[in-house]
């Protein structure tokens, strides 16, 4: 799908309440003054021992003394560093012993000394101050934390969220449509049977008194169901912008919270702002993460979960024909939710959101390569055509990849080439800069060139489009082919062939270098199962007929295949291993035989690969010829 420029989400959360800002504020003063209080020093004072003090006293050198508790502080003289001619007077401190606090003698002989420059004052009550001062601030903060929780009882009990420091708040963001220009069904391509069926909710939206008048309920809730990547997010604002309401978007995980009945309170402050903003949309994303099965004591199930979902299907029951508000989610397991979400009633609408056609994938190319300069060599029907199984979001991904290789390759325009390699850095992954010894290099280019044969010369084989020896990601060569059209299922006659295919490689190494190779696992494993779903579920298998053995089950909670118990016999088990057996046992020998039988084609391959490392559909035709059961509507790629 194309994605629009993201708009500015605006968070419909209601400021912090005033009574929490005063908290903090009056809390900062207390500790600030604390603070200051207790750590207050004089600056630019000198301190003295009680000795120095005497003797400094006794040679005339004290000016000035004023008694504070225990302390003494005054002046003193001291000639001055730059011209010891001269004096300058500096600050002092001492504390008194325990021994002289209670010597009158000496009190006498300071006034002697300095008659009126000797003054004492009380000692200043610092604890006490401080007492004064916490005991006033604790009650300020109980009174501040008994006005907060009054507010928030009075926002739960009335439905409208909130919670301490707004916990209890959805987090949900509002996209208006008004602010700029809005998403719709423009911005969707490939999915004109969905937006089809969405229609009906955008006219009711914008015209809601038409429905009522006739009776009509128009579905509460709408689940777009499918893959990931495929827009289901996209068509929710689309809807939005068409019907020109508001757009609240939240992500089903941000319910839930470690704090119990948060998630409930953000679902009730939701609703409610949704309800305030008639007519809106309420988008929930990713809505298996809070409403799966309840009771099942697995697959994330807890009673925080569960008391979130009670609330959103409460409050879905909640709504009245008149509230002009629809519930829109999307999913990739439906599998996994719970039924009750699923009634008529709650989201009684489910539309499957799949990813696109030829037709449909080259209409999404056409959208995204909207402002980007293209190179003449560029044609988006063949890259619909080579992108099939491809969803929106990796067509984004693929347009963007070759923008950005053209750009650091210094060119003006996007062009084939740049497709190319962002298809294959896509698909396989990076190049990997690593040096392969010539044998190897050897062995990965009959590898290579035997799939290629088996697949150029079958034909119910899917097109080879291009062969690499050009490690990328995990993998040291790649095969690509092209399927001409966008196939649902597969003949048996087809799973052969792939059965074939899969084995090229591997037949090609053991006839060119008479040993069993070692790195065909993938190409077996991907094989062997293909093979069992033939005999197990297909039914493609005479001796076993046409019946459907159930080897794995994907667990509803878990999301994974796991054993399951099986409903049939050991001795049915051991068929089903032989039938499995045989047929990759045929497709073995059918790829030996047609390599064996163009051996010399097979050698010319190789040495081609090794020398350009990779080879288009063009020059395979320039090696092999034109694939024998080409048919002429066919077009080269």
């Amino acid at each position: 799908m194309n994605q629009p420029p993201p708009s500015s989400p605006s968070q419909f959360q209601k400021p912090i309440p005033r009574n929490t800002m005063f908290l903090f504020l009056l809390g900062g003063l207390v500790i600030f003054g604390m603070f200051l209080s207790l750590n207050q020093s004089p600056i630019n004072t000198r301190k003295l021992s009680w000795g120095e003090f005497r003797q400094e006293l006794e040679a005339g050198n004290i000016v000035q003394v004023n008694a504070v508790g225990t302390s003494f502080s005054g002046k003193i003289k001291r000639s001055d560093s730059n011209d010891p001619t001269k004096t300058q007077t500096i600050k002092f401190l001492t504390e008194i012993p325990l021994t002289a606090l209670s010597d009158q003698e000496i009190e006498k002989q300071i006034y002697a000394k300095l008659g009126k420059n000797y003054s004492a004052s009380p000692t200043p009550d610092v604890l006490g101050t401080l007492m004064i001062i916490s005991m006033i601030a604790s009650i300020g903060i109980v009174i501040a934390f008994v006005l907060m929780f009054r507010r928030t009882r009075d926002q739960i009990l009335s439905g409208t969220g909130g919670g301490l420091l707004g916990f209890g708040r959805s987090p949900a963001r509002r996209y208006n449509n008004n602010a700029e220009r809005p998403t719709t069904f423009l911005d969707v391509a490939g999915l004109d049977g969905v937006k089809n069926e969405l229609l009906e909710i955008v006219d009711y939206l914008k015209d809601p008194q038409k429905y009522q008048r006739m009776g009509a309920r128009v579905p509460k809730g709408t689940l777009l169901v499918g893959p990931p990547g495929t827009g289901k997010t996209l068509l929710g604002r689309a809807v939005a912008g068409e019907a020109g309401v508001p757009f609240f978007s939240i992500n089903g995980s941000e319910f839930i919270q470690m704090f119990a009945g948060v998630g409930a309170s953000r679902v009730r402050d939701l609703f409610h702002t949704a309800k305030e903003s008639a007519p809106a949309i309420l988008f929930i994303d990713e809505i298996d993460a809070v409403g799966r099965h309840r009771g099942t004591g697995i697959g994330a199930g807890h009673d925080e979960r569960e008391q979130t979902l009670n609330q959103i299907l409460g409050e879905m029951d909640g709504f009245t024909p008149s509230e002009s508000v629809m519930v829109m989610a999307a999913t990739n397991r439906p599998d996994v939710l719970d039924p009750a979400l699923l009634r008529p009633g709650r989201f009684d609408r489910h539309i499957t959101v799949d990813r696109p056609t030829i037709k449909g994938r080259e209409a999404i190319f056409k959208v995204h390569i909207r402002g980007i300069p293209l190179a003449n060599d560029v044609d988006t029907n063949v890259l619909a055509r080579r992108t099939v199984g491809f969803t929106g979001a990796d067509i984004r991904n693929l347009v963007n990849e070759a923008t950005l290789w053209a750009t650091r390759n210094g060119k003006n325009e996007v062009g084939k080439a740049d497709f190319d390699y962002a298809q294959d850095k896509v698909v396989m992954g990076l190049r990997r800069e690593e040096v392969i010894a010539p044998e190897e290099r050897k062995k990965i280019a009959y590898h290579e060139a035997g799939h290629t044969l088996v697949g150029w010369f079958q034909p119910l084989s899917s097109p080879v489009h291009k062969v690499s020896i050009v490690p990328r990601g995990r993998s040291l060569g790649a095969t690509y082919t092209l399927p001409e059209n966008d196939q649902i299922g597969l003949s048996a006659k087809q799973a052969h062939a792939q059965l074939a295919f899969a084995m090229g490689g591997r037949a090609a190494e053991k006839l060119v270098f008479d040993e069993l190779p070692a790195g065909v696992e993938n190409d077996l494993k991907q094989a062997t199962k293909l093979a069992r779903r033939m005999v197990s579920a297909w039914g493609m298998s005479e001796k076993l007929g046409p019946v459907a053995f159930s080897m794995d089950e994907t667990h509803p909670f878990l999301g994974r295949e796991i054993n399951s118990n099986r409903e049939f016999s050991e001795e049915t088990a051991r068929l089903i291993d032989e039938e499995v057996c045989r047929f990759l046992a045929e497709a073995d020998a059918l790829a030996m035989q047609l390599l064996i039988a163009n051996r010399q084609l097979l050698d010319q391959l190789a040495a081609a690969l090794e020398a350009e490392e990779e080879i288009n559909e063009s020059r395979l035709i320039e090696i092999l010829g034109t694939p024998p059961f080409k048919t002429e509507k066919e077009e080269t790629i």
